[in-house]
Formats: C-alpha cells, sequence, structure tokens
C-alpha cells in the first residue's frame, strides 16, 4: 500500500544520510512528512555539535514542530535510516509521531522492534504504526561501509 511513497521518503532520509557522511557523522538520516510534503528533515550531528542528543530523528522533529509551530506532529509520518533508539523512541511518543518507517534495524539499541518496542508500548499514551525494511539494504550499506573506512583510517593512524 505505502511501499512507493516509502521508498520515495526514504530516499530523501538516505540523502540526509548522506550529509551527514559528508561531514565525519555516523550516516543516519530522518525526513517527517506530512501531506505529501517535507515537514523536517535531520541528520546525525553528535560530532560536530558535541551533543549526545542531536540524532537525526530529534533534530527532524524539531524541525517540523517550529514548521507547524505545534509540538503535537499529528498525522506525520517519521522516515530514518536506522531503527530508533530509546532516546529517539521516548521523543517520537511524546511528539506524537503517527507513523514511523525505517530502514535498517540497530542490534545495539533499537527500540522499534530489536531490542524492545518502545513505539508500540501500550502502557503509554501514544503508540506509532510501524514499518521496518525499506530500503534496508541501502541503509545498512551506508552503516558497514562509513564503520569499515573508520576503521581503516583508525589502524592507519596507528601505525
Amino acid at each position: 500500500m505505502y511501499i512507493r511513497e516509502d521508498e520515495r521518503w526514504m530516499q530523501e532520509a538516505i540523502a540526509e544520510a548522506k550529509i551527514a557522511e559528508h561531514l565525519g557523522e555516523v550516516p543516519i538520516g530522518a525526513v517527517i512528512v506530512k501531506d505529501g510534503v517535507i515537514i523536517g528533515r535531520g541528520h546525525n550531528l553528535r560530532e560536530t555539535l558535541h551533543d549526545p542528543t542531536a540524532h537525526a530523528e530529534i533534530i527532524a522533529i524539531k524541525r517540523a514542530s517550529e514548521s507547524l509551530d505545534a509540538w503535537r506532529l499529528l498525522n506525520c509520518t517519521l522516515y530514518v535510516t536506522l531503527e530508533p533508539c530509546p532516546m529517539c523512541a521516548g521523543a517520537i511518543v511524546q511528539s506524537r509521531v503517527a507513523r514511523v518507517v525505517y530502514g535498517t534495524s540497530d542490534h545495539k539499541a533499537g527500540c522499534a522492534g530489536t531490542l524492545m518496542n518502545l513505539l508500540q508500548e501500550p502502557r503509554f499514551n501514544h503508540e506509532t504504526e510501524l514499518t521496518s525494511g525499506i530500503l534496508q539494504a541501502e541503509c545498512a550499506e551506508l552503516l558497514k561501509t562509513f564503520f569499515k573506512q573508520l576503521r581503516l583510517r583508525r589502524k592507519a593512524q596507528s601505525l
């Protein structure tokens, strides 16, 4: 039902991830879409800003909230290249994002089904619709390549 649209918007999130990569950041990107329009974009900026909360999703949520002049992101879909962590999952629930679509799973911190599922926790006052695996191979390859190059650079520096 959503697959073509999901792939279209995930390509936009991948473009954000590539901006992060160009900055030397872990390549994670996110966009928030409402009524067929991107209202918030973000990419990882933790190293650049020296801010542990500067995840792609958090930045996209802030920008979308500014765009709507509201903290509730009702009827919005967040597209992100990597499964949200606990902090981002909490922000997604708090901002009332209706739907989350992510590319690849995060086996170390994923809280949209891998380690736990905070996005669909019935004890919270909001649950999101969830879709995973959209352009999974491309999203995973961005991360795999980034970390492989990082290991090679670190190895070269230690010689």
